[in-house]
């Protein structure tokens, strides 16, 4: 587990980040998620930075405890209400299109599955160049494209598909990312991870909690798909505990990913943007 967890709890925390910690803990798929992205942002101190699209909040709680003045953000009122409620300050919505930051405000910008869920990221693309600094660092996680590996060939089978998770592409390739972020940026980092047993973990989660959910006539979704709130924790208690009994069980399933060959399911890229070049003088 990340020993960013212990760092929160160290500093007091309160009943409204509570249960997103506690599940968190719960949750060893978050715990990789967050792993890889810690891996890759360095030193914070000193800086501005954004999070874009980071869960139901955790993680944007998470990436505050590390220094630094954070913003946070996500796609709809549900999404930016639940990371609202865990960091209360300098949280945004944003849909996709243009933002409301001044030019070259950011020192680093953390994107976690948001890309997937907007139409125009092309454009938006060309707007993470405008907000970061020159130099700036850009750290994206997405689905990795790989439609031949077999849970995204099984899932759309359970209604796992990428409609239900509010996906309008089914994810990217190393290379369409980069040609997404342009010639600005230098990928100086990547990875795919996430294989067959993390995943298959992820596929019992979310479909046992699409039933559960359709058994009790509740939704519970957003434009981002499913959505996770302090009330949900509080609904489906019983089943928690079941998930904290089989915590060590999915703990091992994540471990023995890497023993296997291949690609992983997410892909997470670090790039910089590139310092302007002064124009000759005539």
């Amino acid at each position: 587990m990340s020993s960013a967890v212990g760092s929160v709890r160290g500093e007091g925390v309160n009943a409204a980040t509570e249960w997103a910690l506690a599940l968190f803990r719960r949750s060893v798929l978050k715990q990789e998620k967050y792993r890889q992205i810690e891996r890759l942002i360095g030193q914070v101190e000193g800086k501005v930075c954004l999070d874009i699209g980071a869960d139901n909040g955790v993680i944007s709680l998470l990436l505050r405890q590390k220094g630094g003045e954070w913003h946070s953000a996500d796609l709809d009122e549900p999404s930016v209400a639940a990371i609202r409620e865990l960091v209360r300050d300098n949280v945004h919505r944003l849909d996709g299109g243009p933002t409301p930051f001044p030019d070259q405000m950011f020192d680093l910008v953390v994107i976690v599955d948001y890309l997937e869920h907007i139409e125009g990221d092309r454009a938006f693309a060309a707007e993470l160049r405008r907000i970061l600094k020159p130099g700036g660092v850009l750290i994206v996680n997405v689905p990795h494209f790989q439609p031949r590996l077999l849970l995204n060939r099984v899932r759309p089978r359970l209604g796992l598909t990428d409609e239900r998770h509010g996906h309008v592409r089914p994810g990217y390739t190393l290379e369409g990312l980069q040609r997404l972020l342009g010639d600005e940026f230098t990928v100086v980092a990547s990875r795919a991870y996430s294989k067959l047993f993390a995943e298959a973990v992820d596929t019992f989660l979310n479909g046992g909690l699409e039933l559960l959910r359709w058994l009790k006539g509740r939704r519970g979704r957003s434009a981002k798909g499913q959505l996770f709130t302090q009330s949900d924790w509080a609904r489906h208690r019983k089943e928690l505990r079941l998930l904290s009994i089989l915590h060590p069980l999915f703990w091992v399933c994540v471990r023995l990913d890497r023993l296997l060959p291949g690609q992983g399911y997410k892909l997470i890229v670090k790039a910089t943007l590139r310092e302007q070049t002064p124009s000759p003088e005539v």
